[in-house]
């Protein structure tokens, strides 16, 4: 045999190995990188509501979330204020937003948010004292409003 040929055999042997040990260790197992943040969900189960299939505005939005928001999110969504009886003490920040809600895909950004905005949550802890309103489910807010905060909080998180 030519040395190139040999070569090639050793190459197409070592490969044949190689996916023998993965077929009988049950295949190759995929991993999400150690980097990658969970995708944070709210405790109120439910689907996007309507709002995802509207169009955002950033500016009616930004004062949705003033007469809506503000009080427990901060200025802006930069400060979330204390929140005993909750295991981190604070309602959370939207400006940052948790890392695991942003997405490059705009639409699932979207969805991530409005999974909280429609149904509320009630964060991890013995008895929190905040709980987030379920704005959607309880009609206290419109689909329109709903997106426009939406467009808010994801213009913040530019």
């Amino acid at each position: 045999m030519k040395p190139t040929l040999v070569r090639i055999s050793l190459l197409v042997l070592a490969l044949m190995a190689v996916a023998a040990v993965l077929a009988a260790c049950g295949g190759a197992q995929a991993t999400t990188p150690a980097t990658a943040a969970a995708v944070p969900k709210p405790s109120n189960a439910g689907g996007p509501g309507p709002a995802i299939g509207l169009t955002g505005d950033a500016t009616a939005g930004a004062k949705v979330f003033v007469d809506t928001c503000k009080e427990c999110h901060g200025d802006q969504g930069t400060t979330g204020i204390a929140n005993p009886g909750s295991d981190d003490g604070t309602v959370p920040n939207v400006n940052p937003i948790d890392a695991g809600l942003v997405s490059a895909d705009a639409k699932t950004f979207a969805t991530n948010i409005d999974l909280f905005i429609e149904h509320g949550s009630t964060p991890a802890g013995s008895n929190p004292a905040k709980l987030m309103t379920a704005f959607g489910d309880q009609g206290k807010l419109t689909p329109q409003q709903i997106a426009d905060v939406i467009a808010y909080v994801v213009s913040l998180n530019k």
